[in-house]
């Protein structure tokens, strides 16, 4: 994906409001639901999004910190990354939260962000950053400390494995349909990784795809689906340079950075992809007023979209398969 990619229009059709800001991750459970997470350390079940005059918002649990990634379990319970307490299992039923890990390696794990499970109970997750905390994220993409990881939890519970260090903010993940690798977006690289689980490279990272903007989480609705990609940022060309700068360019422009209001691009778009990273679909929109799409996911014939930002979720026409 070196050359830039066809575009489609993408298509907004309505918005629903949550009450809260910040649905920074979206998923669609088997019933056509949507779940997510606010800054305010709600976790919503959203009904009914694509007819605006009965969507319902249902608060299901309060995490007491940030959820970001989610990650529906076969038991229907979520798995949910906090960016400040850490990986939790949330009970969409009674509303409970039990943390699962909030240390690896000796440290706090202080930027969770996205998980997946699989069959077995083995949960892999990534940590966006070692040095900065959610609040100042924009000062990690950059200073481009490349201080994500990717860790692993067994199922029968412990302290996370890192398998996987130096990674550019770490973010959203998805498995292969066969079960045999990990993608792995790094935001401040513009690229998803490949990180083998069995055959000869298991244990091993390769790039995956080079893409034209910041990939955030990644979806997939089962092995039959593509990945898809939310991208928060079109790519920038100076952005590019300054990360070629020394260290110490980087940490000033960092920390100018922090202070200064962000300011998303007007520019959207989501990808879907293959697993043999082959772009399927690329659906952007110019001018948006939506902005700073953080996931995506699609349930009948809607993509949802999801913001860090934002206070509510866009619903958009899905694209007809390929």
């Amino acid at each position: 994906m070196e050359r830039p990619t066809p575009s489609t229009p993408l298509v907004p059709l309505h918005y629903v409001h949550l009450g809260s800001r910040g649905p920074e991750d979206v998923v669609a459970d088997p019933h056509g639901r949507v779940l997510t997470g606010t800054a305010d350390g709600r976790v919503l079940r959203l009904h009914h999004l694509g007819d605006p005059g009965s969507a319902r918002v249902e608060t299901l649990a309060q995490t007491g910190g940030r959820p970001l990634g989610l990650e529906l379990l076969p038991d229907g319970d979520l798995l949910v990354c906090d960016a400040e307490r850490g990986l939790l299992r949330v009970g969409v039923d009674d509303g409970s939260v039990r943390v699962l890990a909030d240390r690896a390696a000796g440290e706090r794990l202080g930027f969770c962000s996205n998980a997946v499970a699989l069959p077995d109970g083995t949960v892999y997750f990534t940590v966006s950053s070692r040095r900065h905390p959610l609040d100042r994220w924009i000062g990690d993409i950059v200073e481009h400390t490349g201080t994500g990881c990717l860790l692993r939890l067994p199922a029968e519970g412990g302290e996370p494995e890192v398998l996987l260090d130096g990674l550019q903010f770490a973010n959203g993940l998805a498995l292969s349909a066969d079960g045999s690798f990990l993608v792995i977006a790094e935001t401040g690289a513009c690229r998803l990784t490949r990180y083998h689980l069995t055959g000869a490279r298991a244990g091993h990272a390769e790039p995956f795809a080079t893409l034209p903007g910041m990939p955030d989480n990644l979806w997939r609705a089962g092995p039959d689906g593509p990945i898809w990609v939310a991208l928060a940022s079109p790519r920038l060309p100076a952005l590019d340079l300054l990360h070629r700068a020394s260290p110490a360019v980087r940490r000033t422009a960092a920390r100018v950075a922090v202070r200064a209001p962000y300011r998303p691009a007007g520019t959207i778009g989501v990808l879907a992809l293959d697993d043999h990273g082959r772009v399927l679909h690329h659906l952007r929109r110019r001018r948006s007023g939506y902005r700073m799409v953080t996931s995506v996911c699609t349930t009948g014939e809607h993509l949802i979209l999801g913001s860090e930002r934002e206070p509510g979720v866009a619903v958009c026409a899905r694209p007809q398969p390929r």
